[in-house]
């Protein structure tokens, strides 16, 4: 999401005009997680307008339509991977990469399938894979053979750590929601390929979350070393903190890597945050 009634005058300047959210949203923060194509595919003119509305530098991680990932399960879908394609060809440039979000039910059997369906992808951007299936946690052969698979395909894996979540308290409806809803899967910190992608999803109360994410602080930093380029996404049940959190995870993988690039400034921001006593 690139929008949150919480975020004007928080973490984006106020008054942000409605229309004008995606602007603000990536002026401090530099990729949002594109899930609206997973349900609905937006008209080439409110593509358009999204690719005119950010920088240069900023990047969409756009998901393949659920009707590909969990309705066809990557199987007959030639006519809508160039229809979502058709759809966002305004945001290409800006793509990077497109997200295969697989279902549960989707497991080793199918590498075959994953497979076939990755080698007839367009190749003017890049992939990235999330898998559901338990099998694929096993830290043996299945897990294996789909690292490989990646790897081979240049095809980076996306790593979903909601660990904090059943950490945390259960209070509000959306605690109660993403504690019903959020998979608990075990987490892998693996890169298959050079934009390895990190979704931590955290608690409510902002202050809890750092001594959960310290680990990924090491873990993004090597990667950098590396040469990589990693994305990492921060949820949390309501997300009014989100954008908060996500630039003090990028303040503390800087203190590890001193050479990575400054935070943008975030202009009229006129309520406490996690940055500073008197913005």
């Amino acid at each position: 999401m690139w929008t949150n009634a919480a975020w004007p005058g928080r973490s984006i300047p106020k008054p942000t005009p409605v229309g004008g959210e995606l602007a603000a949203y990536s002026s401090v923060v530099s990729a949002v997680e594109g899930n609206t194509s997973f349900y609905a595919l937006p008209t080439p003119e409110v593509a358009q307008r999204w690719a005119d509305a950010t920088p240069g530098h900023f990047r969409f991680v756009f998901k393949l339509p659920k009707e590909i990932t969990h309705d066809r399960k990557l199987r007959n879908c030639a006519d809508d991977v160039s229809a979502f394609f058709r759809a966002l060809d305004p945001c290409l440039a800006k793509m990077d990469p497109v997200a295969i979000q697989l279902p549960a039910s989707f497991g080793p059997d199918a590498l075959g399938v994953l497979e076939a369906f990755i080698r007839s992808l367009p190749s003017m951007v890049r992939y990235a894979v999330e898998v559901r299936h338990l099998e694929f946690f096993d830290g043996a052969t299945n897990e294996y053979a789909l690292n490989d698979l990646l790897a081979l395909l240049k095809v980076d894996r996306i790593t979903l750590d909601s660990r904090a979540v059943f950490a945390g308290p259960r209070v509000t409806a959306a605690e109660h929601e993403a504690f019903e809803n959020k998979p608990r899967l075990p987490v892998r910190a693996v890169a298959t390929s050079q934009t390895p992608i990190v979704r931590f999803i955290g608690q409510t109360a902002p202050e809890v979350n750092p001594q959960f994410w310290v680990p990924w602080v090491g873990t993004v930093a090597r990667w950098l070393r590396d040469g990589r380029c990693p994305i990492v996404f921060v949820h949390t049940p309501d997300n009014a903190a989100a954008i908060d959190l996500a630039r003090q995870f990028y303040d503390d993988v800087r203190s590890a890597v001193p050479d990575l690039a400054p935070q943008p400034d975030v202009p009229h921001i006129n309520a406490p945050t996690l940055f500073t006593e008197d913005l």
